[in-house]
């Protein structure tokens, strides 16, 4: 990858190119789960995570939080890694990097504990909820597009470049 093989060795490409379509299915599925429990407003996100008497709606509990947590920082944590570690190698601006790692782990991490906000804090969490929801799934996105777009360009690794300053020997 740091050679800029990433691009031209046809079996890491393909390797790539398969992570990427199941990064796809994961995020439709992800979207199709989230808009099975819940929608885009507040109300739906309560009723979600605090339950509703009048539907039969039991609120989350601590355990099935639990659950769900341990499970997600773990699957999540391994996807994020994994899609932010390939965008290290596309030929972006640094700035442009530490944006999209800081939003997707920042995401990720919001619409994971703004769930734990909504049941037991407050129900103000629900726009939180919402918030890193869209930013997860709009980042992931982007994530994927980008690291897409590089490998159909045949970008060489950005490790590959000059560096823009002169190194220093003590550095």
């Amino acid at each position: 990858m740091i050679t800029g093989e990433w691009t031209r060795n046809r079996l890491l490409k393909t390797i790539v190119w398969c992570f990427l379509v199941y990064t796809l299915f994961l995020w439709l599925t992800n979207a199709g789960l989230y808009f099975h429990r819940m929608g885009l407003t507040p109300s739906s996100v309560v009723e979600y995570y605090r339950g509703n008497e009048e539907k039969f709606l039991q609120p989350r509990s601590l355990v099935g939080l639990l659950e769900q947590l341990h499970f997600h920082t773990f699957a999540m944590g391994i996807l994020l890694l994994t899609l932010t570690h390939l965008l290290l190698f596309v030929p972006v601006s640094m700035k442009t990097k530490a944006w999209g790692i800081a939003g997707a782990f920042s995401s990720a991490l919001t619409g994971e504990l703004a769930g734990w906000g909504v049941r037991f804090v407050h129900p103000i969490f629900a726009y939180l909820k919402i918030t890193g929801f869209l930013l997860l799934q709009g980042t992931v996105l982007w994530l994927m597009i980008v690291v897409a777009w590089a490998l159909l360009i045949e970008a060489p690794s950005a490790y590959g470049r000059p560096p823009a300053r002169p190194r220093y020997p003590l550095e």
